[in-house]
């Protein structure tokens, strides 16, 4: 009977439009089954969606943790990197130097803009004296004021307490270059205004005074100003070490100075002695 009566509705749909409100009313009718049946999946696909997005989030915070550390690993290279850059400047330097020279390192420097100290971790212990100069790859840093049994302290050519004479290299004119503070760097007073002074003009050390050897950079100069009815010329010098930049730097014994004859081994036991860490064992562990 229900197989007959389904032809017939069929027969009928076909014919004409007469079953179609019959159609739309049970079509409307079965939309909440049709959604109750569909909801199971639905509602395994949000979890999908949530595990996924869980899983997203827990991979993108991993991945950005990595890569700030990769980016700390990358500026530690960059650093060790430039630090060896310049210890092979150093090393070249001192191979091209007649006079004896042992590497040191900057341990701390003053902060006061009026007074420009470092302090070094060589003492008298490596037979630091004081009045040794210090110097880096490119020129004269200062000179050693203070010295302990483990560290010393220096003055630095841009201190305005210091004063270091020098030559001009082109002219061979001798005169002091005096500190002028940080920002200015060097100053070289009481030159007339007649003389032959050029931008560019490199001052190297001449030996005067015995404090510092003969030959080293000192400074370029960078300004030269003459005001109008002044004698004298105003004279600003760039030092030519690299004061700021880096912490390595060479300290030269001069011809009759008291030279160096304790050996690496007998430092190192002396230092050991008096509480200092061994850098040897801390490098290798």
């Amino acid at each position: 009977m229900i197989i007959v009566l389904a032809l017939g509705l069929m027969l009928v749909d076909a014919r004409s439009d007469a079953a179609a409100p019959m159609r739309s009313a049970v079509a409307i009718a079965a939309m909440p089954v049709q959604w109750a049946a569909g909801l199971p999946q639905q509602l395994g696909q949000l979890g999908e969606h949530f595990s996924s997005r869980s899983t997203l989030l827990a991979e993108n915070d991993a991945l950005r943790q990595e890569r700030l550390h990769l980016q700390a690993r990358l500026q530690k290279l960059d650093g060790l990197a430039a630090e060896n850059t310049r210890i092979r400047a150093l090393l070249l330097s001192s191979k091209q130097l007649h006079e004896q020279v042992l590497i040191g390192e900057i341990l701390s420097a003053s902060m006061d803009p009026y007074r420009h100290y470092v302090t070094v971790n060589k003492g008298s212990i490596d037979g630091i004296y004081e009045g040794q100069p210090l110097i880096d790859a490119h020129g004269i840093m200062g000179q050693v004021t203070e010295v302990t049994s483990l560290t010393s302290n220096a003055i630095l050519l841009t201190d305005p307490n210091h004063g270091v004479p020098v030559e001009f290299n082109r002219t061979g004119l001798q005169t002091v270059a005096h500190g002028a503070g940080e920002s200015k760097g060097l100053r070289l007073p009481f030159l007339p205004s007649n003389t032959d002074v050029q931008v560019g003009d490199l001052l190297v050390s001449s030996g005067l005074g015995g404090r510092y050897p003969a030959g080293y950079p000192v400074g370029v100069v960078y300004e030269v100003r003459h005001e109008p009815g002044d004698h004298f010329l105003e004279v600003l010098a760039r030092p030519a070490a690299h004061l700021n930049q880096g912490r390595e730097l060479l300290l030269v014994w001069k011809d009759g100075a008291p030279s160096v004859s304790i050996t690496v081994a007998e430092q190192l036991e002396q230092r050991r002695q008096a509480g200092f860490p061994d850098f040897a064992k801390s490098a290798q562990q």
